[in-house]
């Protein structure tokens, strides 16, 4: 018997290439800009100046603050507005004064006492405020003739800068005062 010859092969299909719309030069490129980018930011973080006018962080406030060892041990730092608001009745308008603001601390309800012990305050303005479940704020040098007064804290229900952000309120222990 004759031997067959095998059937003619048809030339093999080159497989199609799945070519990468990314390649590695593009990704390379990409990378080397985000490094970049990632450089450039924290340099200007890092040399962004702070000042009165760029109140930029708490940090800040906090270095302001008042006897900031003290405040930072036994309160919170804060910024004290004080503004005067003036109504008339006939015709009926409301006037606002250009608010002065300063850096102030709030003392902590259990640390009040500090206040009396350096004789800030009497006994009887300490009890006054702590009847009505207030704490002491202050404003100016506690070493000179600081402004103390007695304040309340308001409550975070009312705070809608925390409702409509997302953000939750810290522990219940930070939080009273």
């Amino acid at each position: 018997m004759p031997r067959r010859s095998p059937p003619p092969r048809s030339p093999a299909r080159p497989q199609p290439q799945t070519e990468s719309k990314i390649n590695s030069r593009t990704l390379a490129v990409l990378g080397g800009v985000f490094i970049i980018g990632v450089g450039v930011g924290v340099t200007f973080s890092k040399t962004t100046t702070l000042n009165p006018d760029n109140v930029a962080s708490t940090q800040f406030i906090d270095q302001a603050a008042p006897n900031p060892d003290v405040c930072v041990q036994f309160g919170a730092s804060a910024i004290a507005v004080d503004t005067r608001i003036f109504v008339t009745f006939n015709p009926f308008s409301v006037f606002v004064s250009q608010p002065l603001m300063q850096p102030g601390c709030v003392i902590r309800a259990n640390n009040v006492a500090l206040l009396e012990q350096r004789k800030l305050i009497t006994g009887e303005q300490l009890r006054s405020c702590r009847q009505r479940l207030h704490t002491f704020g202050y404003v100016g040098n506690l070493e000179g003739n600081p402004e103390i007064s007695c304040v309340y804290q308001s409550s975070t229900d009312k705070n809608l800068f925390l409702k409509f952000s997302g953000l939750t309120s810290g522990s219940a222990d930070t939080n009273n005062f």
